[in-house]
């Protein structure tokens, strides 16, 4: 005999009219005080109730896959800016009375209507509950439609005019102020052998009610697809990261490439030193003794507008920028094999992570950390400290670039100060001021990429970019700041390291 536990039961994708009827039975809403109502999610609301000394709490699911109206015991999260039914509500029901609660039926299409051979409770019902609230002395009827991808709340008054629906759908004249007809003209021609069909109450695991046995399979079906979906939505989101990794290594790769006579340079500067004496100003040529190679003759072209010392300055020039070129090509293929490792060390990882809350913060923070690489185009390093953009221009002409093309006057500058080092650009959120995480990040950075690095810490000084000057007749990319403050950062390897993965910080750093 296996030991492997039973595959859990899957719900189907509404309750039928038999089970809405044995819920709102257990329910006994008429005489419920409304006392208040949440919203936790975007599909769904929550009344919370009060009757005969006792409280409870009545959910409204209208989630395409899985609507539902019954009974729960576990509070659910409400967010922090209240979603706009919950506030209509609020205005409108809370502090009312349910006066009645009940499923509405109707006769099959071409009857008559209910008669003494067919009593309404023998109709079967439309999956719609209507419930009627008193408050001030005024009625108003909530009514909770359960048809999965037509699942609806919508409050009227008596005259069925609509004051608010959960979802607005115009093209089903389900706006403010249009009447309501809980039998569209969709629904006239339902058959008769669909009105009564013979559905029966599902025999659910569990102990308890009813509303119980609901809420505890529900949850469990819910939480399963929620967490089938953010996988698969963390999977995508890692995958398109992977593969612009490794799109972006191969583009590295192949520069390193055109790096690999780099030495040649310097060997060629060479030669043209030791030939000084042999060289005129205006020759465009020097055929010399290579004794790199083995004493072979070679030819080594010049530029004739340059002295023989300014030829030999050139190809040592050209060797200095080379070597540069590849070690800033060798350090971003290094970062980008990290990223890699841990890009697909994540995606090992979701088959073990249950909770869909932590998975969607997985792909967030996916979306997050692809960034820089969308920014090829952009001069410099791209570090994200969500949701600002930090710029590192480490040469003079990244920073020139970045001055005149890509930040603009409400971004921020940061800069060590008294050593020379790189550009660190904050760029700005509208309406946003700068977070002190943010601030030490960016200061950090600044500080990391400046002859101060070695010392651990110093001041970093910083201001809008519209407070830069720009220094006549000083190097390219020289500014002045004014209006300028300090702030004193020690260099904090996790916080570098943390910038450099494209991680995310749960929490801002204190410090």
């Amino acid at each position: 005999m296996s030991d492997a536990a039973p595959a859990p039961r899957r719900l189907p994708a509404s309750l039928n009219w038999k089970e809405i009827d044995l819920a709102l039975s257990e329910m006994a809403l008429p005489g419920s005080l409304i006392q208040e109502v949440h919203q936790p999610r975007h599909d769904r609301f929550v009344l919370n109730l009060f009757r005969a000394g006792s409280s409870s709490m009545l959910l409204v699911s209208l989630s395409a896959r899985l609507p539902r109206m019954h009974l729960i015991v576990d509070k659910l999260a409400n967010p922090e800016k209240p979603y706009r039914f919950a506030s209509f509500l609020r205005a409108h029901i809370r502090g009312g009375r349910i006066e009645s609660a009940e499923q509405v039926r109707r006769a099959p299409s071409g009857d008559a209507g209910p008669t003494a051979d067919t009593p309404t409770a023998a109709l079967p019902g439309e999956r719609i509950v209507r419930l009627v609230i008193l408050r001030g002395g005024e009625r108003q009827v909530l009514w909770v439609r359960l048809w999965g991808a037509a699942a609806n709340a919508i409050l009227t008054d008596t005259d069925g005019v609509i004051l608010d629906a959960f979802y607005r759908r115009p093209k089903k004249g389900e706006t403010s102020g249009s009447p309501f007809d809980p039998f569209p003209p969709a629904r006239t021609g339902v058959k008769a052998a669909d009105t009564h069909r013979d559905f029966s109450v599902r025999d659910l695991p569990g102990q308890g009610s009813f509303n119980e046995k609901l809420e505890a399979c529900f949850n469990e079906a819910e939480t399963r697809g929620d967490v089938e979906k953010a996988t698969v939505q963390a999977d995508t989101e890692l995958e398109i990261s992977e593969n612009k990794v490794l799109a972006n290594i191969e583009k590295l790769t192949r520069r390193l490439a055109e790096y690999a006579g780099v030495e040649r340079f310097r060997e060629l500067g060479d030669l043209v030193t030791s030939n000084l004496h042999t060289i005129g100003k205006g020759d465009r040529w020097l055929h010399a003794t290579d004794f790199f190679h083995s004493d072979t003759m070679v030819d080594i072209e010049l530029a004739p507008e340059l002295t023989p010392a300014q030829n030999a300055e050139s190809y040592y020039d050209r060797h200095r920028k080379a070597r540069q070129g590849k070690g800033k090509v060798e350090e971003e293929v290094e970062h980008l094999t990290r990223t890699l490792k841990r890009i697909r060390a994540q995606r090992a990882a979701l088959a073990e992570t249950p909770d869909a809350a932590a998975l969607g913060r997985v792909a967030e923070k996916a979306v997050h950390a692809r960034a820089p690489l969308r920014e090829q185009s952009m001069p410099g390093l791209v570090f994200m400290s969500p949701p600002y953009r930090i710029i590192v221009g480490r040469t003079a002409s990244e920073n020139d670039e970045l001055l005149r093309k890509k930040v603009r006057g409400n971004d921020w500058w940061f800069h060590a100060r008294d050593w020379p080092g790189a550009y660190v650009f904050v760029k700005a959120q509208p309406g946003k001021s700068l977070p002190l995480s943010t601030m030490l990040d960016a200061a950090t950075l600044a500080l990391h990429f400046s002859r101060g690095k070695l010392s651990g810490q110093g001041d970093v000084y910083y201001t809008m970019v519209k407070y830069l000057r720009r220094a006549k007749g000083a190097k390219k990319g020289t500014v002045l700041p004014t209006q300028e403050k300090n702030l004193h950062v020690r260099i904090d390897a996790a916080r570098i390291e943390r910038l450099k993965s494209g991680d995310v910080a749960e929490d801002p750093p204190r410090e």
